[in-house]
Formats: structure tokens, sequence, C-alpha cells
């Protein structure tokens, strides 16, 4: 039986455009009461929306009105200002490719590190190991440190750890479009795989025909508030017609 998953009710982050600003002691438990100070804005404001198990959702909107953000609030990588939260199942994000990876390290030990950090075991990052390794088509640098893998590189092997995952929700930011053709192909052909599973999908992208490959619903964000949450065919119409161009 389908659940809900995520629940994101009436959220709101705002953030200081100087990232020097000072935020007071007192600010932290103001909440939405305390007036919006000058050089603050609000990323995202009074955005509510309910996710059942197995949805695809992209996300569209221009760059700025709140996209990853939202992600972000998902992944539970960062806390709203006002409203709340709530999602029901483990997460696996691709947001940031250097999330979770450190320089210093090989590829290999970056490998145990990052599954771990997401609550895989050490047993089966060993049992998984090879296919993370074969997917991401990187064996002659396991032992390379991560600082020296080209970005391409990078978005392999974190999309390769992330995709083994048995997380029910899969988190996609744009990462995908810094890999080369070939294997971006592979990783949406892993990600259909992962729907046909059941999984839940949010997928921010300024492609269309990405985002009609995977997803049947779409929120569109526009000055940080959520303007239309539809069919995804709808939603990207909305988008085109208020901005006379292409996600």
């Amino acid at each position: 039986m389908e659940r809900d998953v995520i629940t994101v009710d009436r959220v709101g982050i705002r953030f200081k455009r100087n990232r020097r600003a000072r935020r007071s002691f007192k600010d932290l438990f103001a909440g939405s009461t305390r007036r919006t100070r000058p050089g603050e804005f609000w990323a995202l404001r009074d955005v509510s929306f309910t996710v059942r198990q197995g949805e695809a959702i992209g996300v569209i909107g221009r760059n700025g009105q709140g996209k990853s953000t939202l992600l972000k609030l998902v992944a539970e990588v960062v806390l709203p200002d006002e409203g709340h939260v709530h999602v029901n199942a483990g997460v696996a994000p691709l947001i940031e490719i250097t999330g979770g990876f450190v320089d210093d390290l090989s590829v290999r030990d970056n490998v145990y590190l990052t599954a771990g950090l997401h609550g895989m075991t050490r047993r089966e990052v060993d049992a998984r190991f090879d296919d993370i390794i074969a997917f991401a088509e990187i064996g002659d640098f396991l032992d390379t440190p991560y600082k020296h893998l080209s970005s391409g590189m990078r978005v392999r092997i974190a999309f390769s750890v992330i995709s083994q995952l048995e997380e029910p929700i899969i988190l996609v930011d744009e990462v995908l479009a810094v890999g080369d053709k070939g294997f971006r192909e592979k990783c949406y052909r892993r990600i259909e795989e992962l729907l046909d599973g059941g999984r839940t999908l949010f997928f921010v992208s300024h492609n269309e025909r990405d985002l009609r490959r995977f997803c049947t619903r779409g929120l569109y964000l526009d000055g940080g508030r959520l303007v239309f949450d539809g069919p995804i065919d709808e939603a990207l119409e909305r988008y085109s017609s208020d901005t006379s161009g292409t996600p």
C-alpha cells in the first residue's frame, strides 16, 4: 500500500546575502515572528506538499528560486526557519558531488567512507565494491587521491555509490550534467530501474526532456514559493509560459 513518505508543511528558510553577516544566539529561537532584517532573504516561504511512495517529482524553476534548497531540506542537511519537514523513509542524496568525499583519501577509501556514512556496513560494501567500481568505470584509479579526479570522474563514483544504497527516496540535483553523455545515459537507465522498483524520486533539472522522461508530477517554484503542483507536462507548460523559455 502506498503511503506518504514526505510531508512539507508551510516551510520557509531564510539566508543572509552577506556571508560574513552575523546571526545572534537569540535568532536561533526567534522563529518566523522576527522581522526579516536588511541583507536577509527567504529562499523558500510557505511551501507545502505531500509525496506518496513511488512518486517521481520534478522540481522546476529558474536559477535561484529554491530548488536545491528544497532538496537539502528533504535530505535534512538544512533545517527550516519556519514550518516542518517530515521524511518517513531513508534518503539517498546525489546533491553535491563533493558531499561525503575526502580529497586526500583514495577512491577506494572514499567508497568505504561515503557508503558507511550512508549506513552501509563494511561487509555490505565488500559485497558491492566490484559492482560500484565497474559501474563508475574507474578501476584504474582505485588508489588515486580523490582530489586528482576530474569533475566527471567524481560524478561517476558519487552516483555509483549512491545508487547502490537501499534507501527508498532518491534525490538528484543536476550533478549528472557534468558527466559525459554516454555515462549520463547509463545513470538514467539506472534511475529508471530504481523507479521500477518502487523508489521515490526528487529530480532537479533544467532539461525538459529529462524531466518528462522520469517525472509524472512537477513542483514549480518561483520567488521561493510553490506556484504550481500538478502533472509534469502542465508544470512545464506553466513554467515555459511564465518565462517565455525552456527549463
